[in-house]
């Protein structure tokens, strides 16, 4: 029997936990994930609150400036008894980290866990947000929200302590989540040559993107080429899941690894959910 995990941007909606609770999935890699409502606390387990908080590990440098650093995280959630979850503390970017620690770049950017099923090999799974960043006041810029791929080479940073060896096949690493990137676009658009950096460099992690299946925007947009691989997985306030058109949520495993796991895109009209992000369900064959 295999393993299957959700990954869920869910924009801190509670129904979208009670819709993963009913699910029958082993693990869920959330993001923008606020607290749970209390009817399904029987049903996730989110583990300590030390895997997903900055607060914890950031001083309190924020205060006069922020009442809070977010409020809304990446988390790692256990879902059934099939599989045992260690969670990763955060702690802050230090060389050196304990056997249950992961040191973090970047705010809530990231959480991580070492996932044991109960028929097959252990893997670290990574939940992965890759938050806009705004331009440093100095640069004048007009791009109010930012860009993302600032926060996804922190992420990867962070993750690549998982990688003890040149050799893909020495490690079993899964990362997902909502990257804010297509890496599809054209090569005339100078975001996609920065995204293509992100990619480049799982790459030589020896991570494989894999691509899910899943309903294709039609018409195909102005902005991917005609052979895009691209699902809709987000649509905007002004769209709706049937008009939806950008991917924004992505899977990556170790070379090898991925061999054995399937992705699809639940975004079918009917079968959405509740939040503006489609649900990614990441299946895994038995060892």
């Amino acid at each position: 029997m295999g393993t299957t995990v959700v990954c869920w941007n869910i924009a801190k909606r509670h129904n979208a936990w009670r819709e993963l609770a009913q699910m029958d999935a082993d693990v869920a890699l959330l993001q923008e994930a606020g607290n749970y409502p209390p009817d399904v606390a029987s049903k996730v387990d989110t583990g300590p609150r030390e895997h997903w908080d900055s607060h914890y590990w950031n001083s309190e440098w924020y205060g006069d400036r922020f009442r809070w650093l977010l409020e809304r995280w990446p988390k790692v959630v256990k879902l059934s008894d099939r599989v045992e979850v260690e969670w990763f503390k955060q702690v802050s970017p230090i060389s050196m980290t304990a056997e249950d620690e992961i040191a973090v770049s970047g705010i809530g950017t990231i959480a991580a866990a070492r996932v044991i099923p109960r028929d097959a090999a252990p893997f670290i799974a990574v939940s992965m947000y890759a938050r806009w960043m705004s331009p440093h006041p100095s640069t004048k810029s007009r791009w109010r929200v930012g860009y993302p791929d600032g926060s996804a080479h922190r992420i990867i940073s962070d993750l690549s302590a998982f990688i003890g060896g040149t050799d893909p096949s020495t490690h079993r690493i899964l990362a997902a989540g909502d990257l804010n990137m297509a890496f599809s676009g054209k090569d005339d658009d100078p975001f996609v040559l920065r995204e293509r950096t992100v990619t480049d460099r799982m790459d030589v992690l020896g991570l494989e993107m894999l691509y899910a299946e899943g309903r294709k925007a039609d018409p195909t947009p102005d902005d991917l080429p005609a052979d895009t691989r691209n699902v809709p997985t987000y649509h905007t306030t002004s769209q709706t899941p049937a008009t939806a058109t950008s991917q924004l949520d992505w899977v990556f495993a170790s070379q090898g690894f991925h061999n054995g796991i399937t992705v699809r895109a639940l975004n079918e009209v009917e079968e959405w959910g509740p939040s503006d992000h489609c649900r990614l369900l990441i299946e895994f064959a038995g060892d």
